[in-house]
């Protein structure tokens, strides 16, 4: 069973066995490829290059909407901020995924400041991604998730989701109290 999160001389500590390190593998790469944008045959190559997009439309996939979520109540605030934001943004969580995922290669894991905030991205784009997938709306909905705490009484996908998104809930919390107990 992993072993949460700890703060320690080496920096911020987790151990995992085999499969959780594969399952969360699989998590951030799931969600790396969630984020990846389309392609635009049409798109203006030096707009592509600085990170301009033409397609500025909110994501109606409800994950993405979450992790890419509108900016204003405005529509016309909204369109032109996603226009200049969003592709840097899906790069930089794309980023964060692939490196916890590289950061899995060992079973003990050891992060610096800078893999620590790359793993909160990651653990809580993953977590964002679950929530919408378990339609978890309100604090009743995630009370009722959090409720599910037996792997053998598992009956369907969307119990296993569950149980998936309480481990990665409790992951990101001891990185959270590692993080903080690193600053004292």
């Amino acid at each position: 069973m992993a072993q949460g999160f700890k703060s320690g001389r080496k920096g911020l500590t987790a151990r995992f066995n085999a499969e959780e390190a594969s399952l969360l593998q699989k998590l951030f790469t799931d969600v790396a490829t969630t984020l990846e944008p389309d392609t635009d045959e049409g798109q203006d190559p030096l707009a592509a290059l600085v990170g301009i997009s033409e397609n500025v439309s909110a994501p109606t996939d409800p994950a993405l909407a979450r992790m890419l979520p509108v900016a204003s109540d405005d529509p016309e605030v909204a369109d032109e901020y996603r226009r200049y934001t969003e592709i840097s943004l899906r790069q930089e969580k794309i980023g964060y995924l692939q490196l916890a995922a590289m950061d899995l290669e060992k079973l003990d894991v050891v992060l610096d400041a800078e893999h620590a905030r790359a793993w909160a991205a990651a653990l809580n784009d993953v977590r964002l991604t679950l929530a919408a997938r378990l339609n978890i709306q309100n604090e009743n909905d995630a009370q009722l998730i959090a409720e599910k705490t037996d792997w053998n009484a598992v009956e369907d996908i969307e119990d296993y989701m569950s149980l998936i998104y309480n481990f990665v809930s409790w992951l990101l919390d001891t990185l959270m109290e590692a993080m903080l107990d690193s600053l004292n």
